[in-house]
């Protein structure tokens, strides 16, 4: 299971669920989420996620 969580609001990228919602499908590995993805809870950059 990979997880990164959101430096700024503590949002959790679930690899296993994706981010349907913003296009990115379940199985998603986080090296393969566009560079310009945005959380989805507060806005932040990907360069703000940390491995949870």
């Amino acid at each position: 299971m990979e997880r990164m969580q959101c430096d700024n609001c503590g949002y959790v990228y679930d690899k296993d669920e994706g981010d349907e919602k913003n296009g990115i499908a379940p199985g998603t590995a986080w090296k393969d989420v566009p560079e310009d993805y945005k959380c989805p809870e507060c806005g932040a950059d990907k360069s703000k996620f940390i491995v949870e």
